[in-house]
């Protein structure tokens, strides 16, 4: 991804503006989800703009988070899938200062390893 392709979120602010790329959001989001009892790792979306397991759309009416991670063989995935929502929220919020409207977790595979 070149430099003149990449999204960021800006706050504009008393002293300047503040841009927050969409990598560091993707870091953001990745982080919060490896932290999830139950969640295996981050899985590559295959999808072009996908950074990591993660995909952040960033559209003026909302910000949306498409997070593709393995789940841990006997975890409830509903119940993984659900933290995972709430990690991701809470982590974008207190780490880059705005609300994520969607996120959605795609569970692609399930892991055997101990």
């Amino acid at each position: 991804m070149n430099e003149s392709s990449k999204d960021y979120v800006v706050h504009p602010e008393e002293m300047g503006a503040i841009h927050i790329s969409e990598e560091v959001l993707s870091a953001i989001a990745a982080s919060a989800a490896a932290e999830i009892d139950g969640v295996a790792g981050l899985m590559n979306a295959g999808k072009k703009g996908a950074s990591r397991g993660v995909k952040i759309t960033i559209g003026e009416e909302k910000t949306v988070v498409d997070i593709y991670l393995m789940v841990n063989y006997g975890q409830p995935i509903p119940e993984v899938a659900e933290k995972v929502q709430n990690a991701v929220v809470s982590s974008m919020e207190a780490m880059a200062g705005f609300g994520v409207q969607e996120v959605n977790v795609h569970v692609g595979g399930v892991s055997f390893a101990k």
